[in-house]
């Protein structure tokens, strides 16, 4: 008679031990970090909380928090809109004790398994010609860029927002920010 397979699974656990200690000594190493637009079941960009400020025309930005769940820093350096045919990204400083917002030379870094808060105030993707109206509830499909040539795209619902009434130079100048 045969003896049953879970007593011998203590033996077999024992095997396995032992066969394990006489490999190379080589380290394992992962595969690379997909890019945001790999095939793996967990994205290496994703997006929080996405929305944009609604708006009938001029400028608009949108908002989120990018969560970078790979080992490696993801860089950001352009965005595209299907409400707008021009787009920056926008950093807010403060300049001559003013906060003023700015196009961000270079993009922004979303640290390896870290995030970036995109907010009103601070950091965000600006709309510089909105042609098509964004009303409350729109939902309004965005494309970000990476340095390293991915692509990233979602979808941000549109709210309506008092705040955050930015004034910009087209000139590239850093312009105050009247918060509203």
């Amino acid at each position: 008679m045969s003896r049953p397979l879970y007593r011998s699974l203590p033996a077999l656990t024992v095997c396995a031990i032992l066969l394990a200690g006489c490999t190379s000594g080589d380290p394992v190493t992962a595969p690379p970090a997909p890019t945001a637009t790999g095939t793996s079941a967990q994205p290496a960009l994703t997006i929080r909380d996405p929305w944009v400020k609604t708006a009938a025309s001029g400028m608009s930005a949108a908002y989120g928090t990018l969560v970078n769940t790979s080992g490696r820093d993801i860089v950001v350096v352009a965005a595209t809109s299907s409400a707008s045919p021009h787009m920056e990204l926008h950093e807010t400083t403060t300049v001559d004790g003013k906060m003023a917002m700015r196009p961000k030379a270079g993009g922004f870094t979303i640290p390896a398994g870290g995030s970036h808060e995109f907010k009103p105030g601070g950091d965000h993707f600006m709309l510089m010609d909105v042609t098509t109206p964004v009303r409350p509830g729109d939902e309004v499909t965005f494309t970000l860029t990476l340095a390293d040539g991915g692509t990233m795209r979602f979808t941000a619902v549109a709210k309506d927002f008092a705040g955050g009434n930015e004034s910009y130079q087209p000139d590239g100048s850093a312009s105050p920010m009247r918060m509203g």
